[in-house]
């Protein structure tokens, strides 16, 4: 919706170039957005920028080369498959838009100011330090550790019409985000030790399959908030 370029626009490529190139461009995506999300980095990186504009400098970076990707996506022809039933489109559409709303809720629970890089450069301006991470269970993240992957699993997967060159993209950024959650979940395990690890034991990754424990550890939830994008 209002973009230039969809999905499937562009000159159709046989499958195996398709495939090669898109994975291509996911691999120049998942490489900048993991790279520069490392501590090691970071420290490396806010020798030649301030640090309270290393947030931003990453946010606008993942957004080019997101952009990268879209631009130039290499579609494929077919259909998957594609709901006919009027009724059906409408409820995979309304699960789409919840997958999204998801997303932006639980950016919001941990600060989304300050995980798109916006709130660390007022803390700058009036010479006060950037608060320290803190590690707290709010609403969502009482159900499922990683809300916002899981609200673009569903923004990407909940599709009324299927196309070839869709169920790719949505299969290369599933395998990437999986892969990346493999290495935050690490990260945060190093940064909050055993109350990270007390949260994974008590609350499911991606899907709500069992209620939240009332004894679970105070503090316990996802505000890394440096550490989050989205991946």
């Amino acid at each position: 919706m209002l973009v230039p370029k969809g999905i499937d626009d562009g000159a159709v490529r046989a499958l195996p170039v398709a495939l090669a190139l898109n994975l291509g461009l996911v691999l120049l995506w998942g490489m900048q957005h993991s790279v520069m999300a490392r501590k090691g980095f970071k420290e490396r990186w806010t020798r030649v920028v301030p640090a309270h504009t290393e947030r931003a400098t990453f946010c606008l970076a993942s957004s080019v080369a997101l952009m990268v990707v879209m631009l130039g996506w290499a579609p494929t022809g077919g259909i998957v498959w594609q709901l006919e039933s009027p009724i059906a489109r409408t409820a995979v559409i309304g699960l789409q838009a919840a997958g999204w709303i998801l997303l932006l809720a639980a950016s919001h629970e941990i600060d989304h100011y300050e995980l798109f890089g916006l709130k660390q450069p007022f803390y700058a301006m009036k010479g006060k330090a950037i608060p320290k991470p803190e590690f707290q269970t709010k609403r969502i993240y009482r159900f499922v550790r990683h809300p916002i992957q899981t609200g673009i699993f569903i923004g990407m997967w909940a599709a009324p019409t299927m196309s070839a060159s869709h169920l790719m993209f949505a299969g290369l950024m599933t395998v990437y985000i999986l892969v990346g959650l493999y290495f935050e979940e690490r990260d945060l395990v190093r940064q909050f030790g055993q109350r990270y690890l007390r949260y994974q034991r008590e609350v499911p990754r991606l899907l709500p399959w069992k209620a939240p424990q009332t004894s679970r550890l105070a503090g316990d939830a996802q505000s890394e908030k440096g550490e989050r994008s989205n991946r």
